[in-house]
């Protein structure tokens, strides 16, 4: 009972406090609010059983913790009679828990869209997100990304600030600048899931609460747009990695590479949505790269062995997407399947191109897939010097291990 309650709150959560940021407009105030109204849930439901609305319960209690507040702080009256009149008098009034006003609707895309505002950096972005959308703690977060919870915190209420001071309203954008924010907000999720799915320093590859963070909020994206294309590709990728995820480790930690892995282990239940979800969004709308993506990573999760992935059709689908997107990622992982398919050399001529591109330089990436073509070429010698450099460069240490090793094995 108390993990169903846990998941159904956290779900709940953004949605009760976009509602709460709709109509009082104080982030912060409304922010607490609703973690006070989660706590009581998280005390009264598992015992006296969940409400027959439990959104209405939550945006009850949560707003009267508002009008309380308002009220209570003699000093800042100007405010209480801002809110006021910025709602409707009977709102002021909540209603009974488990009642739910006709009027309340689901706010979570306007909070992504708010969490994910250009005036912010990125890593303000991702912490705002998993605070305020994802339902994470200032302490969950922090430990996902190996700070301080105070620099965290700090981080947070920068961002917080931040948006106030660009006096941002609680609204979708304009339909002008809809499709580039809603481009950012896809970024944002990606890159929560990429952090969660490989993570960039520390002792453990993969952070599952930020993987399961970004697979949930995608969804629930998806349910408000679904008839996005690019939602549905990001959804599609996510799935299809993750399937992945139980065979990337062994039991000691240590990294296995796909060609390396046990397909046995890889969850075909994810990948069986993964695929009716890219087949859909590629069949129905205009491709993007999103949905590209996910189509590779459907070629390799339907390969029933290593030796069987259709390289030349990965290959033409980097093709495509590097004609949409002109990223360095994908350039790299672009030499690979053409060293697949026309041998070693030709991957590593592509690299050589990659070499002189400034946003590569330093990545470990670089380094560690020129040592793999180098391995597969036959150059022992310089495969073992470029996966010294990525295992000096990289801060994952499972990586900077798996690195390590192949170094050893080949001198």
């Amino acid at each position: 009972m108390a993990v169903a309650v846990e998941g159904l709150l956290r779900e709940l959560a953004p949605q009760v406090l976009g509602t709460l940021v709709r109509r009082y407009e104080q982030f912060d105030m409304c922010e607490d609010a609703v973690q006070e109204a989660l706590l009581d849930a998280s005390v009264q439901w598992p015992r006296d059983g969940v409400p027959d609305n439990p959104r209405g319960w939550l945006v009850t209690v949560a707003a009267r913790r508002v009008v309380d507040h308002v009220r209570s702080e003699h000093a800042r009256r100007r405010r209480e009679e801002s809110v006021a009149v910025s709602v409707a008098a009977d709102e002021l009034l909540a209603p009974a828990p488990g009642e739910e006003r006709s009027g309340d609707r689901d706010d979570t895309l306007t909070l992504l869209f708010l969490c994910c505002h250009p005036a912010l950096s990125v890593t303000s972005q991702l912490a705002l997100t998993l605070r305020a959308v994802g339902g994470l703690t200032t302490a969950q977060i922090a430990g996902a990304f190996l700070v301080p919870e105070a620099t965290m915190g700090q981080r947070i209420s920068r961002a917080k600030q931040r948006i106030k001071a660009t006096g941002a309203e609680f609204r979708m954008p304009p339909e002008a600048e809809r499709d580039e924010r809603l481009r950012v907000v896809l970024h944002v999720l990606y890159l929560i899931f990429n952090e969660g799915y490989t993570a960039t320093s520390g002792p453990e590859l993969h952070r599952a609460e930020l993987t399961g963070e970004a697979i949930r909020l995608t969804r629930a994206v998806l349910r408000l747009l679904p008839g996005d294309g690019e939602i549905m590709g990001l959804l599609a990728l996510m799935l299809l990695t993750e399937a992945r995820r139980p065979a990337r480790t062994d039991a000691g930690g240590r990294l296995i590479p796909l060609a390396e892995q046990d397909r046995g282990l890889w969850d075909r239940r994810l990948v069986a949505e993964g695929v009716e979800l890219v087949t859909k969004a590629l069949s129905s709308t205009a491709v993007g790269p999103y949905q590209l993506q996910a189509a590779i990573a459907a070629v390799h999760d339907e390969a029933p062995t290593a030796e069987e992935t259709d390289w030349p059709q990965i290959l033409a689908l980097y093709g495509v997407l590097a004609g949409i997107e002109d990223n360095p990622v994908v350039r790299l992982n672009q030499a690979v399947a053409t060293a697949m398919v026309h041998g070693p050399r030709a991957g590593l001529g592509v690299l050589d191109e990659l070499a002189g591109d400034e946003r590569m330089a330093g990545h470990h990436r670089l380094a560690a897939v020129r040592a793999h073509l180098l391995e597969m070429d036959g150059d022992a010698k310089g495969a073992v010097a470029a996966y010294r450099e990525a295992a000096r460069l990289t801060t994952s240490l499972p990586e900077q291990r798996y690195l390590e090793e192949r170094a050893t094995r080949l001198s």
